[in-house]
């Protein structure tokens, strides 16, 4: 005990034997630095500090920068619609004469074709407005049919026609094309003695058209059968044509 109380009578005597004496004031030397401490709670949040200065203003998003290098060509589009025709333009100036032909060949008139029919009636009328000339005289090309009375256009061209019948009574006739009436003819015979209706024209016919010589029943269709006189239908081509 008498050991431990001289060594802490030692240890201070040294102490205060290494003590200043500042302002007359006697101060032990700093101690050593201790060990950090613990890492202490977070603090309060602080206050709301003052806005800072405005930034700098971005780019706009509508600025375009410098154009780039073409891109490849993509795949061909499928055709639009057809657009409404424009207008005609204004006629152009003529040109100047083509090449002269080559001299064509004469045509021999006598390997043309010339249809041309006539036929009488020898059987007393038929049913029907269809007048039939059951005779035939002539029939080149053999256009006309003596079995239904029609003439069938095989060359298209102007064609004249011709009719004289012999009627006892009143009659009507008229040239008909493809079932229409072209020209008509009427005879008033109230005495019942023989008489003749004719008539004639000029048609303009195209391929595939029929001519025919048809009555009118309401205005009188009494044609005359017998030998005293016989009733004509004739008919021929004029000029051919592209009709």
């Amino acid at each position: 005990m008498q050991a431990r109380l001289l060594l802490a009578a030692s240890t201070l005597a040294a102490v205060l034997g290494m003590a200043l004496l500042e302002d007359g004031v006697c101060k032990a030397p700093d101690g050593k630095n201790g060990s950090p401490g613990l890492p202490g709670r977070d603090g309060r949040p602080g206050q709301k500090g003052e806005p800072g200065e405005p930034g700098r203003p971005g780019l706009s998003v509508n600025s375009r920068g410098p154009k780039g290098d073409d891109g490849e060509p993509g795949v061909p589009g499928l055709p639009g619609p057809s657009g409404i025709h424009g207008l005609p333009g204004p006629m152009g100036i003529v040109g100047p004469p083509g090449p002269r032909g080559q001299k064509g060949t004469a045509a021999d008139v006598l390997e043309q074709s010339r249809p041309a029919f006539s036929a009488s009636r020898l059987s007393p009328p038929r049913s029907g407005t269809t007048v039939v000339f059951d005779r035939v005289i002539t029939n080149q090309e053999n256009s006309y049919n003596a079995q239904n009375g029609k003439f069938t256009c095989k060359i298209p061209g102007l064609y004249y026609f011709t009719f004289q019948v012999v009627s006892s009574g009143d009659l009507c006739l008229a040239i008909t094309k493809n079932g229409l009436r072209v020209v008509s003819f009427c005879d008033n015979n109230s005495q019942g003695i023989l008489q003749v209706n004719s008539g004639s024209s000029v048609l303009s016919l195209a391929l595939g058209d029929q001519v025919s010589l048809t009555t009118d029943p309401s205005q009188g269709s009494s044609i005359y059968s017998g030998p005293e006189a016989d009733s004509v239908f004739s008919g021929f081509l004029v000029s051919p044509g592209t009709a």
